[in-house]
């Protein structure tokens, strides 16, 4: 019997011959075809092919980074492109947060096999399949999952000193008792001595309050956060006073952004626009100086019209304006807590799923996995505050030259 082209089966001719073929020849081929889609794929998001001048380009390529990825001919090395502006990731390719899924999934198992039936807990038991799960598959998964972060929650802070670190506390739900209770989950991150991001750690609490924030600090503290200089954050009850019984020499930098909301409750409404844009005024300028100086010229301008306001904005000077102690090319990164709202989104885009946590060790796992995820994207991005600013903030409250102490004066501590 004669065979024609046409009853050549493609998919099946190229599975037989491919089959025949050595393990590095695939992996290489698999490599090279990768990259392609990978290149041509980062292209697409920069407008422009790579090296070429166009004018509908809306980004430029910057290198690469290495990932591994496993496949049916092993695992071979993918070079993700980056870019000078934003991040670019296949998520078609490479799943971004498998731990995270993997968490929210064995989270919302639990419930499930607890009995807990709400119209939500219904639909997400569909939608993710976990109809078909036994109870030892979710607590083998549970293990697995708990053991990871346990080693992420508790591995040693060796990348210090960390020069900044941000504090703040999110709210959740949980089941205890028979009954559904409040509880807080802290969380930290810092910037180590490369300039690099980091999660510091993550705590379960049952209130916000001083003892909380005490055993939170200590306990990153045993796991060697040293050199702490400012802590930014919002007013939490007791976080002063915590960290200054645990981090010597450390300042308070009062979140900018909670301030401003805080001081309009004390503020006419009638007022608001007029009161924000003075304070606003206050961070708009070149330098130390000059931030003190407008600083005086808005309370001069409130002290009569507004006293409520004149005494509030008065009683906060130190604790809003301590980013000034610090080189001006890092104030927008330490002057607020709005780097880390895209993590608390992302910690509540998956927290708001589950809505009541049955038991603290859930909110661990997923909050911790969350985390987690993003602890090692951080890692992969360039530095979020360059070495030599850095460095210069690591030298305010030491011995400095008179150029020094007139551009960077004395750090107030923090007190209770």
């Amino acid at each position: 019997m004669t065979v024609t082209p046409h009853d050549i089966d493609p998919a099946r001719f190229l599975e037989e011959h491919l089959a025949q073929a050595s393990p590095d020849l695939l992996r290489e081929m698999l490599t090279t075809f990768i990259n392609a889609l990978l290149s041509a794929d980062a292209d697409a998001v920069c407008g422009a092919s790579y090296r070429t001048v166009a004018e509908g380009r809306v980004n430029r390529r910057n290198g690469y980074r290495h990932r591994d990825f496993d496949t049916r001919a092993g695992t071979i090395d993918v070079a993700i492109p980056k870019l000078r502006a934003g991040s670019y990731f296949p998520d078609w390719l490479l799943e971004r947060r498998r731990r995270a899924e993997a968490a929210l999934t064995t989270v919302v198992a639990t419930c499930y096999l607890l009995g807990v039936s709400t119209r939500r807990m219904n639909t997400l038991v569909q939608t993710l399949g976990i109809t078909g799960l036994s109870k030892s598959q979710v607590s083998q998964m549970a293990t697995e999952l708990d053991e990871q972060v346990t080693q992420f929650r508790t591995r040693p802070l060796d990348a210090g000193p960390y020069t900044f670190l941000a504090a703040d506390a999110l709210t959740m739900r949980v089941r205890e008792g028979g009954r559904v209770v409040k509880v807080a989950c802290l969380v930290a991150t810092g910037v180590n001595v490369e300039g690099y991001r980091e999660i510091l750690g993550l705590q379960v609490t049952s209130t916000e309050d001083g003892a909380g924030w005490l055993s939170f600090f200590r306990d990153l503290v045993a796991r060697g956060l040293t050199g702490v200089k400012l802590v930014t954050s919002d007013a939490h009850q007791g976080l002063v006073a915590a960290a200054g019984a645990t981090l010597p020499g450390a300042a308070w930098q009062r979140c900018r952004t909670h301030y401003a909301a805080n001081l309009m409750t004390v503020t006419p409404k009638s007022s608001w626009p007029w009161v924000k844009t003075l304070l606003h005024t206050v961070y708009d300028q070149p330098d130390t100086a000059s931030v003190h100086a407008q600083f005086d010229r808005v309370l001069q301008a409130l002290e009569y019209k507004l006293p409520a306001v004149f005494e509030h904005l008065e009683g906060a000077r130190e604790e809003i304006l301590a980013f000034t102690a610090f080189p001006k090319a890092i104030w927008r990164q330490i002057w607020s807590n709005n780097p880390n709202e895209r993590l608390n989104r992302e910690i509540r885009r998956r927290t708001d799923v589950v809505g009541i946590f049955p038991d603290r060790n859930s909110i661990i796992r997923l909050v911790g996995a969350v985390l987690a995820e993003q602890h090692d994207e951080w890692a992969e991005q360039r530095r979020y505050l360059g070495l030599d600013a850095l460095a210069a903030a690591r030298r305010v409250g030491e011995p400095q030259t008179p150029e020094e102490v007139v551009a960077h004066p004395e750090l107030p501590a923090l007190t209770a």
